[in-house]
């Protein structure tokens, strides 16, 4: 059974929310999120909770290193009360959301927490040199800690909110090889594609 998405989903589709207008869509990141569940179907508000809470296993640090490489222009999190607490208020928002209508849960792909390609994902994680170590060291966090499948989706996230990032043809087809094996969506891994270097 396919993912109910061919596209970009959870924690690091909200990231790619955090773009320069993003002001536009809301009074404040809270807000954004809030406006963008109320339109969405029940499984991207699974998926969001599901992350979130994966990422309560880190440490506000961590998160905060996270939040600020995936989003391009992410709201000062010291506003929001701290990585943390931002974290939490993504699951509170979740729970309002799934509250109002009997929901199921995740089934079938949904699921993939990505624990069989966790040395793969840490591979994909040490290649992208173009990262600050920092990130990369988050990465490798948020791989052990939380789930491969997460920290392989908010890597594709911070190489498309990194300037001047560009990824050889090998490594994009093990990307591709990482994003089949989770059971992604043709959209997931294909967003990073414009950065494949130009023979």
């Amino acid at each position: 059974m396919p993912r109910f998405t061919d596209f970009d989903f959870g924690v690091s589709q909200v990231m790619g929310y955090f773009h320069q207008d993003w002001h536009h869509d809301g009074d404040d990141a809270a807000d954004v999120v809030a406006r963008q569940l109320a339109a969405s179907c029940d499984e991207e508000a699974l998926a969001l909770r599901r992350d979130a809470r994966a990422l309560g296993n880190l440490p506000s640090p961590t998160l905060k290193v996270l939040w600020y490489a995936g989003a391009d222009y992410m709201q000062k999190l010291e506003w929001l009360g701290g990585a943390a607490e931002w974290t939490r208020t993504l699951v509170r928002l979740c729970d309002a959301r799934l509250s109002a209508a009997k929901v199921r849960s995740l089934t079938g792909a949904d699921v993939e927490d990505g624990t069989a390609c966790l040395d793969a994902v840490l591979a994909e994680i040490d290649a992208a040199r173009f990262l600050d170590p920092e990130v990369r060291a988050a990465l490798t966090d948020c791989a052990r800690r939380c789930t491969p499948d997460l920290a392989f989706r908010v890597l594709l996230r911070t190489m498309m909110s990194t300037p001047d990032v560009s990824l050889s043809p090998e490594q994009y087809r093990r990307l591709e090889a990482v994003g089949s094996a989770l059971q992604y969506g043709e959209f997931v891994v294909d967003s990073v594609k414009y950065l494949v270097e130009q023979p």
